[in-house]
Parts: C-alpha cells; sequence; structure tokens
C-alpha cells in the first residue's frame, strides 16, 4: 500500500499537468492510493465516482482515458475499471496492442500455461495471512449476485493465489497476464443466464485449488488450477479451436 500510495503522490508531484485537467488526475490518483485499491482491484462506479470527487461526467472520463494511456488503470466494457500494475510503465501501451491481437481462447491458453505453476509455488510458500486473503475472495466469488460482481471477485482470487507464491517476478508476470486479458474483446463470450447459478462448477473448482495451496501440496495445486481453467476454457469455447 506504501509503495503504491508513494507511486501515485509521486506521479502527481513530478509531472508537470495543467491546472484543471491536473487537479482531475491528481484527484483519482489520490482516491485509488488513499483507498487501499490494489492491482486487479475494480473502482467504484463512474456515478459513484461523480460524487465522491465532485466531478462532471465528462471530467472524469477524461481523466480516467489520461490513466488507461498511462497504464495505471484498465477499462472493460460491462465490467468496469480496474487498478492495473503498481508501478505504470511504458510496456502499458504494449501489453494493450498485444491484448487487441488475441482472441479470448488463446488468452485461456495462456492462462493454463501459466498460472497453474503459479498456483504450484503458492503451494510451498503461501503464509497464513495470504490463505485467508485467498479464502475470502472465494468466498466473496460464491456470493457474487451478477456475473459483474462473481468476475471481480474471482479477478481478485486469482491475484491473491498469485501474492501467495511469494515470488515478486512471478506476481508482476500474473498482474501483466492480467492486464492483456483485461484487453481481449470478450464480446464474443455469450451468458445465457444473469448470475452464476448455486452449483457453478467454478466454486467447488476454486475450493479445490484452495485445499491444495493450504495442504501445501504443490502438484495437487498445480492440478487443480490445470482442472480449474480447462473447465472455464470448456464452458467458454466449447468446440472452437
Amino acid at each position: 500500500m506504501d509503495q503504491l500510495l508513494n507511486q501515485y503522490t509521486e506521479q502527481s508531484v513530478t509531472r508537470p499537468l495543467q491546472a484543471r485537467d491536473g487537479d482531475v488526475i491528481f484527484r483519482l490518483r489520490r482516491f485509488i492510493a488513499e483507498g487501499g485499491y490494489l492491482p486487479g482491484d475494480r473502482l467504484p462506479a463512474e456515478r459513484d465516482l461523480i460524487g465522491e470527487l465532485d466531478l462532471t461526467r465528462s471530467a472524469l472520463r477524461k481523466g480516467l482515458e489520461t490513466l488507461e494511456r498511462e497504464g495505471a488503470i484498465w477499462r472493460h466494457v460491462g465490467k468496469g475499471t480496474f487498478v492495473s500494475s503498481a508501478e505504470t510503465t511504458a510496456d502499458g501501451g504494449f501489453l494493450v496492442e498485444l491484448g487487441r491481437q488475441l482472441t479470448p481462447y488463446r488468452m485461456m491458453r495462456a492462462r493454463i500455461c501459466i498460472e497453474p505453476a503459479i498456483a504450484r509455488e503458492a503451494a510451498m510458500n503461501a503464509s497464513g495471512d495470504a490463505m485467508t486473503r485467498m479464502r475470502a475472495a472465494m468466498d466473496g466469488a460464491a456470493m457474487g449476485s451478477t456475473w459483474a460482481e462473481y468476475e471481480a471477485q474471482d479477478d481478485s482470487f486469482h491475484r491473491r493465489i498469485a501474492e501467495a507464491s511469494d515470488n515478486a517476478l512471478l506476481l508482476a508476470l500474473f498482474d501483466q497476464l492480467n492486464q492483456v486479458r483485461r484487453v481481449v474483446a470478450w464480446g464474443s463470450v455469450k451468458r445465457e443466464t444473469s448470475c452464476p447459478a448455486a452449483d457453478h462448477s467454478s466454486f467447488a473448482e476454486h475450493k479445490a485449488i484452495v485445499e491444495a495451496i493450504s495442504k501445501r501440496d504443490p502438484e495437487a495445486a498445480y492440478e487443480a488450477m490445470r482442472a480449474h481453467l480447462r473447465s472455464v476454457s470448456a464452458r467458454l469455447f466449447e468446440g472452437e479451436h
């Protein structure tokens, strides 16, 4: 949190900003930092931000567009606005372009290659606090009353696993993977219901991942995550290649 606060504060102080636009961007950066929003967290809806920050809709949108170009946030139609990696780099534009070149199917294939290995590391290194955060995100996903709520908590769940790996490089890799995923055009993926069913298979799959990690079983964690992502892929892309 301190690193994130320092990053946003330093940007607001060191960057030359024009008065009105600069004030909007400063308010947004301060809101993110002081609100404790971490990479992967979803920001409040625009209507709430307008009230919180005392901005007009056009000013808010202009400020969000600036932060998105810098790579500080990622926006996805139908899902919301998300905090990006704590460090904004020139790679942001590259990641955006990369995401635009990927199909959802290929994005899922990349996740299947990478995230099981991260889960395996988490099983070897997760602290008690990391397990608590992981379980809270798992429960949050199960309680989501809409697909958007479920997906936001699901994002958090997978990032908590990456955090539990206790490896800064793996966490940074996960964040970049997630940044690319948010740019991929998921419009081709259709939902037939307004929210996950009570017996949605991901709930049991999440539980299996957490249990394997809590038992310090690296291979079981690897296989549980792999099975989960393959299940998600099968549900979304039946018959697609």
